[in-house]
């Protein structure tokens, strides 16, 4: 019986040492692997060991996956060098071509011709400001998409904001005969205002081109943690089939196939739109108008911070 006992209690004893042994390992392979992730964020990792046991097994698996990622990255980084180089040449290569045919259409306006070259001339002149503004939007588009724009977020003025887009498309609708206006605000946006403007834009843009009779509005609501910013008209609307294409690149129902056109700013304003860190919502009635709301991350006014 003594003899069992003593039999038990070496048995204990190995049981506890080995118990001891493998928490002193697991530990020991626990801090290695912390030491191991910790060079590895830092950028600094490098295999330490090169025998059978199960850290250096792990080292070298980590360090085949860093080395993939780390050649993933920098091919990733090499195509979008490529592509910001390409954008740069097109848009480079094309702005004087279009700015030459743009200046001949004006000369040979001026010139005593006969109506039928008069108004051939005017094609030509209108053509080639829907090329350069087909090109330029493409340009923009390509940097959206391909993530080479950068966003500088500024704390700015809605009010300013509205003002300026009312100021710039005045002209335009007046000479349709329809109203453009907005409602005065003290609200404020944080975000990258050129980009807002272009997005906000283009959506105004598109309400007055679209607008035969009425006219169009703006105005803006504060929430939470956005601004809304409406922008309304009295145009053609959009059908339920059409409001889920708009924003696709140069998606053009067949309602305004006739009316000119690329069918690219409201695809534009939406990479925009979500660029800033926003949404845009849409409302529309064939034959009575649409709505769309754009839900830009509201700012502070910095007069009135403390």
């Amino acid at each position: 019986m003594k003899f069992i006992l003593i039999i038990a209690i070496l048995v204990a004893l190995i049981a506890i040492a080995v118990a001891v042994i493998e928490h002193i390992r697991t530990r020991k392979l626990t801090d290695r692997l912390g030491e191991v992730l910790d060079s590895a964020i830092d950028g600094n990792f490098t295999e330490s060991s090169y025998d059978e046991s199960v850290e250096s097994l792990l080292e070298s698996k980590l360090n085949e996956y860093l080395s993939s990622s780390s050649l993933s990255a920098k091919k990733v980084e090499e195509e979008k060098d490529k592509i910001k180089t390409l954008i740069s040449d097109i848009s480079h290569q094309t702005k004087t071509p279009i700015a030459n045919l743009m200046l001949y259409s004006e000369l040979l306006a001026e010139e005593d011709l006969s109506e039928s070259a008069r108004e051939k001339v005017a094609a030509i002149s209108s053509q080639s400001e829907k090329l350069k503004f087909l090109i330029d939007s493409l340009v923009k588009m390509s940097r959206l998409e391909s993530g080479l724009m950068n966003y500088v977020p500024v704390v700015s003025s809605v009010d300013e904001l509205l003002e300026s887009i009312t100021d710039s498309l005045s002209s335009k609708a007046s000479s349709k005969g329809i109203s453009i206006s907005y409602e005065p605000t003290t609200l404020y946006i944080n975000s990258d205002p050129k980009w807002t403007y272009e997005a906000i834009f283009n959506i105004a843009d598109n309400a007055v081109k679209y607008t035969h009779k009425g006219g169009v509005k703006m105005y803006a609501t504060e929430y939470e943690m956005f601004v809304r910013i409406d922008i309304e008209d009295t145009g053609i609307g959009i059908s339920e089939e059409d409001s889920a294409k708009v924003f696709s690149r140069f998606y053009r129902s067949r309602e305004v196939s006739e009316e000119e056109g690329v069918g690219i700013g409201l695809c534009l304003a939406r990479e925009i739109v979500t660029g800033v860190g926003g949404y845009i919502r849409l409302e529309s009635t064939p034959g009575k108008g649409s709505k769309f709301s754009v839900y830009i991350p509201k700012g502070k006014n910095l007069s009135e911070v403390s």
